[in-house]
């Protein structure tokens, strides 16, 4: 017959009395210098029975206790698992990231992880201090870190690889979740303090794609291709010796979305934005803390860089150097205005050296990306191939391009009648792409696709008549303008002639 309930908890109550009976003999036999010999030897022979190695990786470490990335990495690569393999899960607030609430297992839990048929065991922990002595690092009480359990015949698997698929794939997970962020630097005055930096920062949440870019799809995937390329280059730019870099120049005229392109580069490698403003710089040794301040995997971004600074190559125009000679003479008030255009003395050297000197391996994983309006009053140097590496002309809106911009505006595909005329007007007028979304957009909750249409080829007509007029008038200006050339060499023929009769009637002969 079974034993009853009472018997049962009589029994326990004894193995519990026993227990502390063996503990307590424990504490008073065994003095304090013998009890780490004590388990120093039993941790020696329980490894004879219990085959499992465990390794621990602690939240805080270092003399200053913190924050471990290890740590932080491996909880992500496994928050990703745990709320299918854990039945206790805590929830955390992630900050900048676009998962912000995090389930991950609760401490005392374990969930099971496999690694190429092997298994192993990873559980959550943390102690409690009982240490009262006083830190400048204050910490909290409990000290939290995670175990990693795995067979001893698979050490060198999980010491190798397996940890290292744990961290790459952590390290994947975090920028895949993450927030991205547009940063742009602050003036070298404010660098000073404890809670400054070189940079500030905003979230990036600007919508534009690939897919929603009004540009010609031969093009389009040309640039993607060469974006994937270079993501996937980490091998390829050590094999060859080169800093894991990529340049960008995207010129074209106003409104031909150079900075939409920028930000649909972000977004599809999923890379934080440094939008650097040259003119606040002071000189070169500042530009370069400021790219050393800046992370991998990031768009460094420069635009309109032909107005930023004078960064032509040219030597000053004489009027320049008369000036600069002349500045003693200027009245105080305009003296201090000139010497306030100039604070900033970043040179094209110091330039060229931000973009591919020694300083720019500092990081990895980085595109750098110019955009001007003139590209011709830029150095050659500042632009050649290995620096600049890929030019983008960015140009006025053609037929394929319209086409994504009717279907991002209007969720048009097609329309039989005015779709010809818009691409036969397309070809023969140039307006930007930023123009042809203004049209293309409706106004108001009456209007329909179709009145957006026609007022594009409205517009187009305009714009056409309007290039005809100002290449009629410079037909005109340049026929004028020839004329009074003509009518300059007459004159001045006429005045030689002149003179020469002049001539003979003083002197009284001919040459």
């Amino acid at each position: 017959m079974g034993m009853g309930i009472g018997e049962i908890w009589s029994q326990v109550g004894s193995i519990m009395a026993s227990i502390m009976f063996v503990s307590a003999m424990y504490e008073r036999f065994f003095p304090q210098h013998l009890r780490g010999y004590f388990l120093k030897y039993t941790g020696k022979f329980s490894t004879l029975f219990y085959p499992y190695i465990q390794i621990k990786f602690h939240e805080l470490s270092g003399e200053k206790l913190k924050h471990n990335e290890t740590y932080q990495t491996i909880q992500t690569y496994l928050s990703s698992n745990s709320s299918k393999g854990a039945r206790k899960l805590k929830a955390e607030v992630v900050i900048d990231s676009q998962t912000p609430l995090v389930l991950s297992m609760d401490d005392n839990e374990e969930i099971v992880d496999e690694f190429n048929g092997i298994k192993v065991w990873w559980s959550a922990n943390h102690t409690t201090s009982k240490s009262q002595a006083f830190s400048y690092y204050p910490v909290s009480d409990e000290k939290r870190f995670l175990t990693l359990t795995f067979h001893k015949r698979n050490r060198d698997v999980i010491t190798t690889s397996y940890i290292q698929h744990v961290l790459e794939e952590g390290k994947v997970i975090t920028m895949k979740n993450r927030q991205l962020k547009i940063y742009t630097n602050n003036p070298s005055n404010n660098w000073w303090g404890s809670r400054t930096s070189k940079w500030s920062h905003a979230i990036f949440e600007h919508p534009a794609r690939f897919e929603t870019l009004a540009m010609e799809p031969e093009k389009k995937e040309e640039i993607i291709n060469d974006l994937v390329k270079f993501k996937r280059g980490k091998e390829y730019y050590a094999k060859v010796g080169k800093a894991w870099k990529r340049g960008y120049l995207l010129f074209g005229p106003p409104g031909t979305g150079k900075s939409t392109m920028i930000s649909a580069i972000a977004n599809f490698m999923n890379y934080d934005v440094y939008d650097l403003e040259l003119t606040t710089i002071k000189d070169n040794n500042e530009l370069k803390r400021l790219l050393i301040d800046t992370s991998s995997k990031s768009i460094i971004v420069i635009e309109d860089i032909d107005c930023s600074l004078d960064l032509t190559g040219q030597r000053k125009e004489k009027k320049e150097k008369d000036d600069d000679e002349n500045a003693e003479k200027m009245d105080p008030v305009k003296k201090a205005e000139k010497e306030e255009q100039k604070k900033s003395k970043v040179t094209l050297s110091g330039l060229l050296n931000f973009i591919d000197g020694i300083w720019s391996a500092c990081g990895s994983e980085r595109i750098i990306i110019f955009t001007t309006n003139f590209v011709d009053k830029l150095d050659p140097a500042l632009i050649r191939r290995g620096r600049m590496d890929k030019h983008i002309e960015m140009s006025y809106c053609g037929y394929e391009a319209f086409k994504v911009l009717a279907r991002n505006y209007l969720d048009v595909e097609s329309h039989d009648e005015l779709f010809p005329v818009i691409g036969k007007l397309l070809g023969e007028t140039n307006m930007t792409p930023a123009d042809v979304a203004e049209n293309l957009m409706p106004k108001s909750i009456t209007q329909d696709s179709e009145s957006c249409l026609k007022n594009l080829i409205q517009s187009l007509e305009i714009e056409k008549k309007k290039a005809e007029e100002e290449a009629k008038k410079k037909v005109e200006d340049e026929a004028e303008r020839e004329k009074q050339e003509l009518n300059k060499e007459k004159e001045r023929v006429k005045d030689n002639e002149k003179s020469e009769e002049k001539e003979v009637k003083e002197n009284g002969f001919t040459h």
